[in-house]
Order: C-alpha cells, then structure tokens, then sequence
C-alpha cells in the first residue's frame, strides 16, 4: 500500500508538471494557464449538474423503498471526478471528466464492480450484513 501512495503522491504530479511545463512551450503559459482555468470552471459545472440529477434519483429510490446502491457508486465516482477537475494538470482533468460523463463512468463502473467482486472473492473485502 506504501508503493501505490508513494506513487499517487509523486509520479502523477510530477507526470503532470512535465506535461504542463511542455504544453506552456508549446502554446504559452497564458493559453496554458487559461486552459486549467477552464478545465475547472467545467469540472465544478459538471460536477453540480451531475451531482443535482444524482441527488434526484437518489430520492426517487428512497421513495420507492429501495437502496439506492447503483446511485452511490455514481456519487462517488462524480464526488472523485469533481476533485480531479479541481486538480491543476491534464491527466487529472482527462480522468475527471470520464468520471462525470455519464457513457464512461458506467464503463469505469462496470471495472470497479469487477475488481470489488474479484476482492470479495478472494476474501480481500468482506460484507457485513446486519
């Protein structure tokens, strides 16, 4: 676990440093820093349209009497994307948003649903039931 920290923590922001430093010789620091600057603006706008329909379906499975557990996931996924977007860089931002369009957070859900079931199944995870 102390790897995969130390390289969330170093290679992902030095990776994106590397890229921001190349982009701003590429076009400019300006249009560089115009483009995070965006990047955010869309990821808070995504985010809160997102998480507002969310929020509605969420109530309607409440008030139908079901768990709303297909819905969780969603907001945890939008909850993970928004923070990425708010994360200066590009492979953050390009992480972020397929974590708030609708068509690629179901193919990211459908991977994170195997790799808890194949945990599950080798007793990594375990479900409590009460």
């Amino acid at each position: 676990m102390f790897i995969r920290l130390l390289i969330l923590f170093t290679i992902v922001p030095v990776t994106e440093l590397v890229i921001l430093l190349k982009v701003g010789a590429l076009i400019g620091a300006a249009p560089t820093i115009a483009l995070i600057i965006l990047t955010g603006i869309a990821g808070a706008y995504l985010a809160r349209t997102q998480g507002l329909d969310l929020a509605y379906r969420i109530q309607s499975e409440l008030n139908q009497g079901r768990v709303p557990t297909e819905e969780l996931l969603d907001g945890a996924m939008i909850l993970a994307g928004g923070i990425l977007l708010l994360t200066p860089g590009f492979c953050t931002d390009l992480f972020g948003f397929s974590l708030l369009v609708p068509v690629t957070r179901s193919l990211l859900k459908q991977l994170v649903r195997s790799w808890m079931k194949h945990y599950i199944d080798q007793g990594r995870i375990t479900i409590r039931r009460h």
